[in-house]
């Protein structure tokens, strides 16, 4: 461990939902107008909502808690028949919600293969029915996409794959939610605005956390009677919030105001790659990073990627394991180059003096 590392603040590259709220924030929950959300009288709330639709060229938005209860409740809210969730087998919806879709909407995970989060197009075709129940088997209830994907290190789904995706729903009557957590991510990558990628499904949900810094909310959105139905099952769910308005502010900001820096997330994500790439092109996937997400594998070195966090920790690196031998790192606002610089250098320190105590069991 390097002299002082301990005396620096940490590199802290867990996950952009470490992302504190910026001062622009602070100052608008000091003077915002608020009311009882569950009551539907926050105008700032109402405020965050219609301005979250319009960017996603939906007509109408639902402030929710988590991005994890907003994809739940999409799915209480299309899932009018009981039936299968299709979606890509490694999709936040089915690898951490909990079996939501099961205990709360009563919906079966159809998991499918996929690439980088796009799922296969001929495994799509096969599962996909029409959501009437048949005699043999359940038909399709949902459609679930992902866009940045999460476990697919970042990757952005290409429009082209969105909109036959969403073309192949609509010819069975099955309704497609897209989790759009990072879709702002993603439409930078794309350059193009966030409605693009939207109008490529039926709801979306965005986080105005994470990368965004916002400290907390998403926003589901999606047609008028979608949301009129929607905000009942976000009742039932207990994520009614009263003076949210407080919240709805940082929200507002954040999509003035925190959208196109998030081009400087993703050049330091690839400046990240690039540098352990140098030091083993084995720990970087061949493909390229897109977004603000490295996925770093070290299966072939001396420990797994739990041990190689614990000893970036020792530095002030934070980290975590994304799969037993695999680190995920995420860019964000509180990252800078001189934070890129030591997380190089550390991983670098490090890998020089395997095998070595760091790892020893």
């Amino acid at each position: 461990m390097p002299e002082n590392a301990n005396e620096r603040p940490a590199v802290d590259l867990r996950s952009d939902t470490v992302t504190k709220p910026t001062q622009a924030m602070r100052d608008r929950m000091a003077c915002a107008e608020l009311g009882d959300d569950g009551r539907g009288d926050d105008p700032t709330v109402h405020e965050l909502e219609a301005v979250a639709a319009a960017r996603l060229g939906k007509e109408a938005g639902l402030f929710m808690p988590s991005g994890t209860m907003s994809n739940q409740v999409a799915m209480l809210t299309h899932g009018r028949a009981r039936g299968e969730v299709i979606g890509e087998a490694t999709s936040h919806v089915f690898r951490s919600e909990m079996g939501g879709m099961s205990l709360l909407a009563g919906l079966y995970p159809r998991p499918l293969p996929g690439h980088r989060g796009a799922m296969d197009s001929e495994a799509l075709a096969a599962a996909l029915t029409s959501p009437t129940i048949s005699a043999n088997r359940l038909g399709t209830a949902v459609v679930c996409v992902e866009t940045s994907h999460n476990a697919g290190g970042g990757a952005v789904l290409p429009l082209d794959h969105l909109k036959a995706v969403h073309r192949m729903c609509a010819q069975k009557a099955v309704p497609l939610h897209l989790d759009g957590a990072r879709i702002f991510n993603a439409a930078v990558a794309l350059c193009v605005p966030a409605a693009a990628i939207a109008a490529h499904a039926d709801s979306v949900t965005f986080c105005v956390s994470k990368g965004l810094s916002a400290p907390v909310g998403s926003v589901l959105t999606g047609t008028k009677d979608f949301i009129v139905r929607a905000r009942g099952f976000r009742r039932m769910l207990g994520g009614n919030m009263r003076q949210a308005g407080l919240l709805a502010a940082c929200g507002l900001v954040a999509l003035e105001q925190m959208v196109d820096r998030l081009a400087d997330d993703h050049a330091r994500a690839r400046a990240l790659a690039g540098g352990l790439k140098t030091m083993d092109a084995a720990l970087i996937d061949a493909q390229p990073v897109e977004t603000n997400i490295v996925m770093v594998n070290v299966g072939h070195t001396a420990a797994d990627a739990k041990l190689w966090c614990d000893a970036l920790s020792q530095y002030g690196v934070l980290a975590a394991p994304g799969e037993p031998n695999v680190i995920r790192f995420v860019t964000h606002r509180h990252i800078d180059d001189a934070g890129i610089g030591r997380t190089i250098s550390a991983f670098r320190d490090i890998y020089a003096k395997r095998p070595a105590p760091l790892f020893a069991a």
